[in-house]
This record gives C-alpha cells, sequence and structure tokens, in this order.
C-alpha cells in the first residue's frame, strides 16, 4: 500500500505540465517550452475572469503585472497559491500592481470547486482551453511572468520553490520602486 501511494505521489510530481524540477535536463525541458523571456513584449489577450468580468493585459499597461498559470491539480501549484493572498494581494495593495491569476486548462465549476475549499477569494481568470497559456508557454505549471508598466517581460519563472518565489516577490518590488522614480 505505501510503495502504490509513493508511485502515484512520484507520478503526479512528473506529470507533464506540473512544476515539479528534478535536474539539468527537467530545467533544460522548462526553458524549452517557455515560449515568452525576459525583455519580450507580453503577447496580449482577454481573459473571462471568475466572477463574470474580462481582463485585457493591454488595458493594465501602465501597471507592474504578475500573470500566474496554475492548475488545482498540481502540487506546487498549491503551494504557491496559499501564499498568493498575504504575500501578492495584501503585500501590493494600493500600488500600481496587479495580480492576474490564470487557472489552465480547468472549467469554472472545477475552479469554483477550488476556491470553496480553500477560501480564496482573490481573483481568478479562466482559460479552460489553454489559449492564453499557449501564447506563453507549451508546458509546465506553475508559471510566474512580471511584466513591466511598459508590457514587456522583467522575469519568467518555472515551478515553485520558496526561495525563487521570494525573489520574485523582491522583482516585483524593484519595478514598482523603479516606476515611482521615473514618474518623479
Amino acid at each position: 500500500m505505501l510503495a502504490l501511494i509513493a508511485a502515484i505521489l512520484v507520478a503526479l510530481l512528473l506529470l507533464p505540465g506540473c512544476g515539479g524540477r528534478t535536474g539539468k535536463s527537467a530545467a533544460d525541458e522548462a526553458e524549452a517550452a517557455t515560449l515568452v523571456k525576459a525583455g519580450d513584449q507580453a503577447p496580449d489577450f482577454t481573459v473571462a475572469m471568475f466572477d463574470g468580468g474580462h481582463t485585457t493585459l493591454s488595458d493594465l499597461r501602465g501597471k507592474v503585472v504578475l500573470l500566474n498559470f496554475w492548475a488545482t491539480w498540481c502540487p506546487p501549484c498549491r503551494q504557491e497559491l496559499a501564499r498568493v493572498q498575504q504575500d501578492v494581494v495584501d503585500r501590493f495593495a494600493g500600488c500600481d500592481f496587479v495580480f492576474l491569476s490564470v487557472s489552465r486548462g480547468e472549467s469554472r465549476e472545477e475552479v469554483a470547486t477550488f476556491r470553496q475549499k480553500t477560501g480564496y477569494a482573490f481573483s481568478m481568470g479562466l482559460d479552460p482551453q489553454r489559449k492564453v497559456y499557449d501564447l506563453y508557454a507549451s508546458n509546465f505549471i506553475p508559471r510566474n511572468f512580471l511584466i513591466g508598466r511598459d508590457g514587456k517581460v522583467i522575469l519568467a519563472t518555472v515551478g515553485y520553490e520558496p526561495e525563487e518565489f521570494d525573489a520574485l516577490l523582491q522583482a516585483v518590488e524593484t519595478a514598482l520602486e523603479a516606476g515611482n522614480t521615473s514618474a518623479e
């Protein structure tokens, strides 16, 4: 029974599209699956939001945007999302900043069940056919794209590691400070 549980856990971590990263070949695969890199103009899109509205990336020009792709079944995504309310939403409230969380490949009903179970109330986009995700990557989640006020990608990350997420948060702060300095 323990062997079966261990095998299932290993299979979940190795599922294509999940964020587990081990070894150089996995990092190379994640890099190859990244279609938008730092310095690139972020592809524009409109995504349906869980609350019924729509968000268009180009409408957010002038703000720093953290675009996050995730799925309810992905263990690293769940670890990352557990930090979002306090470490992202609350931390950058009142700033020229938008956290744009997008569920990849799942129905509104799946996301609704997940939100009810977890109690998450921050806004979430829905990308059931992966049309938005496929503009940015071909595989692996969670993924974050930090987009500057000019619409260019500042940083792209794959997977979840606490230290890497902390560095991403620092990059958000730096991007926000850079905008404040140039506006003065």
